[in-house]
This record gives structure tokens, sequence and C-alpha cells, in this order.
């Protein structure tokens, strides 16, 4: 059926998946076609022979372009998702309209990263926190979530070794990109998120009142809004 309405595409962060979407998308439902996808080794998708890494989503993304014949799509992305979707908008411009981005975090090294993976100890989620992990294990369906948890971490290590986006980089992307976080986001720092709007070409800063970094915190209605307000202005 032919729809009028504009594509945008959700994408994930590391450790979740799709099925985390379903409040946002019903609010925007009616205004945009939607599509949804989970990176492979999240959710219902299984690891990829590709491997697990930024580029090996990115191309995923891709092909999920190819395969439902859109040529140019919206992209929203949380946490890793939005560095998916950056990611994207440098290296495939000619696909991507306006990116919006929820608690990425852009500054990667080896202090940052050895940070998060820290965090990512499938026993210390087990002991610590037995209901996410309980969730991680109802979220990605047909795997063990310890070795979704496993594989994040050394992608988030290897990030840690080498930032696949520089500030040159954000300066030579041309799509028009609203970078959003919350003013209690604990993994993402104002001042990374400041050093990427500010070396964009096209960018807008938002922030979230009251708000934690797991996207289950955001105000769905407000985040929505802030969605349709971006992708409908001239810039």
């Amino acid at each position: 059926m032919q729809t009028n309405k504009l594509p945008i595409l959700f994408l994930h962060g590391a450790l979740g998946a799709s099925s985390q979407f379903p409040a946002l998308t019903a609010e925007l439902a009616p205004h945009y076609d939607i599509h949804l996808l989970d990176f492979s080794g999240h959710g219902n998708t299984p690891f990829s022979e590709n491997g697990f890494s930024i580029p090996v989503f990115a191309a995923e993304v891709l092909a999920y372009l190819e395969s439902h014949q859109l040529d140019f799509v919206h992209l929203f992305g949380y946490s890793m998702g939005g560095y998916v979707a950056m990611y994207l908008a440098r290296h495939h411009p000619e696909k991507i309209g306006h990116v919006i981005t929820l608690g990425t975090k852009y500054n990667w090294n080896e202090a940052t990263a050895g940070k998060e993976v820290k965090q990512l100890d499938p026993a210390l989620i087990a002991e610590k926190v037995p209901a996410f992990a309980a969730q991680l294990q109802e979220r990605h369906t047909g795997k063990n979530w310890q070795d979704v948890v496993l594989h994040t971490a050394r992608l988030i290590e290897d990030l840690g070794h080498q930032s696949l986006l520089k500030l040159s980089d954000y300066a030579q992307i041309a799509s028009p990109c609203m970078l959003m976080m919350g003013d209690k986001d604990g993994m993402v720092s104002f001042q990374e998120t400041i050093e990427v709007y500010k070396a964009l070409p096209l960018a807008q800063f938002t922030v979230l009142p009251d708000t934690a970094h797991p996207l289950e915190k955001a105000d769905v209605p407000l985040l929505a809004y802030y969605i349709r307000r971006f992708t409908t202005q001239k810039l």
C-alpha cells in the first residue's frame, strides 16, 4: 500500500531491541511510516558471521533499506543506535534524512570504555540486578543474554581503542541532526554532547527534564513531540 508518510527507522541501544519502542512508535505512527529492526545478536536476530560492531550494524541498516526499497529515511537512534545513525550519516549521506539521537555517548577512549566494560559482567549483573538479567533474557529471545553482554563489552572495548567518529567526522555530516539527552543521564556527559553538537553543520541540542539514561525513563509524548517538530522543520 502506498503511503505519503515519511519513513523513520528506530535504532535501539546496546543490550536493547526493537521491542523497547512500541510506546514511542504508537505516538508517531499516525504521522510516519514506521520501521524497526534488531541489530544482529539482539532481540530475535541471530548473531552475524560478519561480526558484532558499529560498521556491521550500519551495513544491516543499509540492507534493511534496500530490502524495503527505501531510498531515504529519517533515523532515531537511542544510545548506541544513535552512534550507528551518525556513522551512517557520515558514510552514507545519500540515504539519510534527519538524524535524532537520544542518550548517545560520543566520547570513546580507553578510560570511558573501561568504565562501561566493568559494568558488562554477566555474573555481576545476575547477582546485583537480577531483575535486569531477567529482562535481558526476555528481550533477547532464542539466545543467552550473557552472550549479548559479552559481545557488547568487546564492542565497547574496541571503540575505546579506536573511536570510529571524531569531531572532524561530525563536521562532514550534512544531515540535520538533533542531539537529545536527559538532564539526569549518568552515562552521557553534557560536555561530549555539546562538543559534537557544535561540530555538526546543522544541529540542535535538546535536554529532556528529569530524565535518566534508560529509554524507559523518557517522557514518551514529549519525545514524540520533539521528533515531529524537528523532522518537519525547514533548516
